[in-house]
């Protein structure tokens, strides 16, 4: 009967308790986001559904994570363009296609414009900045400044950064293809401005919309961005 008892007692103090803040309670709504099982790292999240891997559209939504654990839609969702040839689960450099998976959000934001007044370190982009888009450089997929009129020691099919100023006014970087970079895999993947078409494999928001999520996220809360389709994130 004392067994008994200090079990019961061990369960009401669950009960008194509630759910661990962080991690996902079997009470949570049932909603795209707390359905997500590789996201419990993140406080905020950003989901990019697609209803089919050939669509260049999505339906993007933010979500929070209260003190419950649960994570709760937030204003600030958007129709976001993709990858001229959709989604795709293993990318590969140049095919046009959006990445599917969880990634996190880069440390440094960039932009053509002056700093909208993110949480995170902001890069001004000048002449000389690229991302490096060049398999077989030693800096693929990473940022790296080359001094102005100078030929950078990589292969440049894209333009540089600062050519850009609509796309790249702000954005934010998906760090696919990070941890670690696998040559040919896939580069340069962005949140960032809509140009009203498809992108080259980016994820793009009209300005407005671009602008209130990267205000929106906070380095501290751990965001993360989950990108698929419905039968995607079954998996995710």
């Amino acid at each position: 009967m004392r067994c008994l008892a200090v079990v019961f007692a061990a369960a009401a103090a669950l009960l008194v308790a509630g759910p661990t803040a962080g991690g996902p309670s079997a009470t949570c709504p049932g909603n795209l986001a707390n359905r997500l099982r590789t996201v419990d790292s993140a406080d905020q999240l950003i989901t990019v559904q697609a209803s089919s891997y050939a669509t260049t559209f999505a339906s993007l939504r933010l979500w929070q994570r209260g003190g419950d654990g649960c994570f709760r839609p937030v204003p600030g969702g958007s129709t976001a363009r993709l990858g001229v040839n959709g989604l795709k689960d293993r990318r590969r450099e140049g095919d046009g296609t959006t990445p599917t998976g969880v990634y996190r959000i880069g440390p440094v934001m960039y932009g053509n414009s002056p700093n909208p007044g993110v949480r995170y370190r902001y890069r001004r982009v000048v002449c000389g900045d690229w991302w490096v888009e060049d398999p077989a450089s030693p800096d693929y997929n990473t940022f790296r400044h080359v001094p102005c009129g100078r030929r950078p020691p990589f292969r440049t099919n894209p333009p540089g950064m600062w050519q850009d100023p609509v796309a790249y006014r702000h954005l934010a970087v998906v760090e696919f293809n990070m941890r670690p970079v696998i040559p040919g895999r896939g580069s340069g993947i962005f949140l960032h401005v809509s140009k009203g078409r498809p992108t080259a494999g980016c994820i793009s928001l009209p300005l407005a919309q671009l602008v209130s999520t990267l205000l929106w996220l906070r380095p501290a809360k751990r965001p993360l961005i989950a990108i698929g389709t419905p039968v995607t994130f079954r998996r995710l």
